[in-house]
């Protein structure tokens, strides 16, 4: 009887200590959240075809954008040092050093193709297939196993393009028609205007670098979030 009361009186106590206690006194363990997430990370996953395909055109898009976005600063870097003439060299993005980069770490292989003058139609069957028109359509497809397609078109949409690929004469001058016909010759590279298809972005990827790139994108991302400053 007395062993029960002192039990009682012991957990009345403790009882009231923690009640005592006020949140600013607990001391909680740092970066809970955090390992939470990175644990939630290291979990495995499947990742299944349609999840590829997502993935698929996520990297492309990625790609593409990252080198249409090196592209025009190029071009505008180029076209104010040395004009038309000094810019069309710089009219590959594939080949800057930075895109190769990229698409080397994703095992991804970039291309651009362009349409013929005077053809019927483009220049690739895939371009055919895809059916180019001037908005935002994709071509997803995996041909094999471990291979996966990405196609979007390349269309003129701003003045920047209209100063190499524009009327002759209004957007660029004739001397400067003349020397872009001459550097590609076959190709229509003058006498475009704003919404038109140029070409197509044609991506190969491989099988892991787009698995990798949607377990990526995927995974939980830590932000810290910090207490406002109330003095």
């Amino acid at each position: 009887m007395i062993l029960s009361k002192i039990n009682l009186t012991y957990a009345l106590g403790l009882l009231l200590a923690l009640a005592s206690c006020r949140p600013d006194q607990i001391n909680h363990l740092p970066g809970t959240k955090q390992i939470a997430e990175e644990t939630a990370n290291w979990e495995v996953k499947r990742i299944t075809p349609n999840d590829l395909l997502h993935a698929t055109r996520w990297a492309g898009d990625s790609l593409t954008a990252y080198a249409d976005t090196l592209l025009r600063r190029t071009l505008a870097r180029e076209l104010a040092a040395g004009g038309v003439a000094k810019a069309a060299n710089f009219c590959r993005p594939q080949t800057y050093p930075a895109v190769d980069s990229m698409a080397r770490k994703w095992r991804t292989n970039p291309r651009r193709v362009e349409w013929q003058s005077g053809a019927a139609g483009p220049t690739s069957a895939a371009v055919t297939a895809a059916g180019l028109q001037p908005d935002t359509l994709r071509l997803i497809g995996r041909p094999a196993a471990d291979t996966f397609y990405y196609q979007r078109p390349i269309v003129l949409r701003n003045n920047l393009c209209l100063r190499c690929h524009g009327q002759p004469g209004r957007d660029l001058t004739a001397a400067e028609a003349k020397l872009l016909q001459a550097q590609h010759p076959g190709l229509r590279a003058v006498g475009r205007q704003t919404g038109q298809v140029l070409g197509a972005w044609q991506v190969t990827l491989e099988r892991d670098g787009v698995a990798e790139f949607y377990t990526l994108k995927t995974r939980k991302k830590w932000k810290e979030h910090k207490m406002p400053k109330l003095f």
